[in-house]
């Protein structure tokens, strides 16, 4: 099996493995949030939309994000932001 992105090309975006680990997850968790919210206003609407949402799981959307530098970070005071 495959791993995409590649572990080597997520490092080399960020300073460390746990810092990949951080910004990772929350960044799952903010896409995450927002497919319920879409998800729960699709329900609503009856978009057709919902399911190419939901299709990819939020991690994975999140290690693409990183990968391709559209997401970075900022270290404040022993922190991210």
């Amino acid at each position: 099996m495959v791993i995409k992105p590649d572990i080597d090309l997520l490092l080399s975006k960020v300073d460390s493995k746990y810092t990949l680990c951080i910004v990772s997850a929350r960044r799952a968790r903010q896409i995450n949030e927002m497919v319920h919210g879409v998800r729960n206003q699709a329900l609503l609407t009856q978009a057709p939309e919902i399911a190419r949402i939901t299709s990819t799981k939020p991690l994975t959307l999140a290690l693409d994000e990183i990968a391709s530098g559209d997401i970075g970070y900022e270290r404040v005071a022993e922190s991210y932001k």
